[in-house]
């Protein structure tokens, strides 16, 4: 793989795989930005008012058409943008080319990125010395406060979209370490109800079927974790006519998994029994040494939590005499016990590595939620303090409005009557 160098002055600085690129991914961005209305009404408001006039931001995002309207918006605002992956299989490299040619936006990201690379990347990125953040998975964010703490001081804050990364904020949160303002994205309503559940639920599945040409109907599918990435998976695959497993550690969601008509038991357990496995929980080694050895011969593996550790593969190997890619995105371990395993994208998060990510329509809300986000930080410069905000309500509620609008969807509102009485306490049965 050979990156593109930069081959025209006036080209803003990138690292991407091929400039040549950039007409084909015009026209898929062109294309995704047909059904991200609400994120196409805020880039019109931010170009007129232009929020982030005189301010330098980077975002550490999946490099993908609808990341690209995200980006644009930003700019339109007047940001000084630096964009880089926040996975390495994720990048659409047709993207990457077209943010740079076509939009003067500094991307850093190619497919297949290698760790060194994407931590080199990371660095750039804070040598942007960014006022906001936008974080996916918390990567940037910790790296700016383990090794650039005379940066935070221009900081105004970060936005995080993942539940990996809103996990780690709150360990920061709880050590002391986080001094500055994070928004925390991801729990929107507009967000995790959408974006988790409905297109996770849908891509996980677009991608697991792009690897392999499996037939679902009639599979055992074990689901990992029963969160709302989880409750969509296992609603997908249940509607492709998959027998579904869950498997948890919180017996809250474990007894809704039981409420919503799927079997529940531990992954000891379902490790004999699933033809196809999917983690969805952001914790690691979810899939263990010890639940390789019980698979059927041929079971299938992939993650669509976050990083690649939810599946152990260290110890897959160790148990393995052979590995070999049998498809695009498909590896097979022949294990020493004569049975086969076969991991998806690496391990790594297989509805972006083997397929395009979440549709366009749901990317629409969680990234207007990201685009509002930065907008309140910046509106509040000064006045909050360190910690973790949630994306206020009447925010929440206007994104949820305007995508009902754009869906030609109306609703009712409360009459006076009943305002009054949603707000007494006098009146009653």
């Amino acid at each position: 793989m050979t990156v593109a160098p930069v081959s025209l002055p006036q080209l803003v600085k990138h690292e991407v795989k091929d400039l040549s690129l950039a007409p084909m991914g015009r026209q898929r961005i062109e294309w995704a930005g047909r059904e991200m209305p609400v994120l196409r009404q805020i880039r019109d408001r931010f170009a007129t008012e232009k929020p982030f006039a005189g301010l330098r931001l980077v975002a550490c995002c999946h490099v993908t058409t609808e990341t690209a309207h995200l980006a644009i918006a930003l700019k339109a605002g007047g940001a000084d943008a630096v964009l880089i992956a926040s996975n390495p299989l994720s990048t659409q490299d047709d993207v990457a080319a077209s943010l740079v040619v076509d939009e003067g936006i500094s991307v850093f990201a190619y497919k297949g990125e290698d760790t060194e690379t994407y931590l080199r990347h990371v660095n750039i990125a804070l040598d942007h010395k960014p006022n906001v953040i936008i974080d996916d998975g918390s990567d940037v964010t910790a790296t700016l406060i383990q090794q650039r703490q005379d940066q935070i001081a221009d900081l105004i804050g970060t936005t995080e979209e993942t539940t990996t990364g809103i996990v780690r904020l709150r360990a920061m949160l709880r050590d002391g370490v986080l001094t500055f303002p994070a928004m925390n994205v991801n729990d929107a309503q507009t967000k995790h109800f959408f974006d988790n559940r409905y297109g996770t639920g849908q891509s996980t599945l677009d991608g697991i079927i792009r690897a392999t040409n499996v037939l679902l109907a009639g599979k055992t599918v074990v689901v990992a974790g029963y969160g709302w990435c989880g409750k969509g998976t296992a609603m997908r695959a249940r509607g492709l006519g998959a027998n579904v497993i869950v498997t948890e550690v919180l017996p809250v969601p474990a007894i809704e998994a039981v409420m919503d008509g799927f079997r529940v038991m531990p992954m000891d357990e379902a490790a004999a029994l699933g033809d196809l496995f999917i983690t969805v929980t952001g914790n690691k080694h979810v899939i263990r040494g010890e639940h390789f050895a019980k698979m059927k011969d041929g079971a299938i593996v992939c993650n669509s939590g976050h990083f690649d550790l939810e599946i152990d593969l260290k110890a897959l190997k160790a148990q393995s005499s052979e590995v070999k890619t049998v498809r695009n995105f498909t590896e097979e371990y022949r294990l020493n016990n004569g049975k086969s395993v076969v991991v998806l994208g690496e391990g790594r998060l297989v509805n972006l590595a083997a397929a395009e990510g979440h549709p366009s329509a749901v990317m629409d809300m969680s990234f207007a939620n990201q685009a509002l986000a930065c907008e309140y930080l910046v509106k509040n410069k000064g006045q909050l303090e360190p910690g973790l905000y949630s994306i206020p309500d009447e925010v929440d509620q206007e994104i949820a409005r305007l995508k009902l609008a754009a869906m030609g969807i109306a609703i009712d509102s409360l009459t006076a009557e009943q305002i009054e009485y949603m707000n007494s306490w006098t009146e009653g049965t």
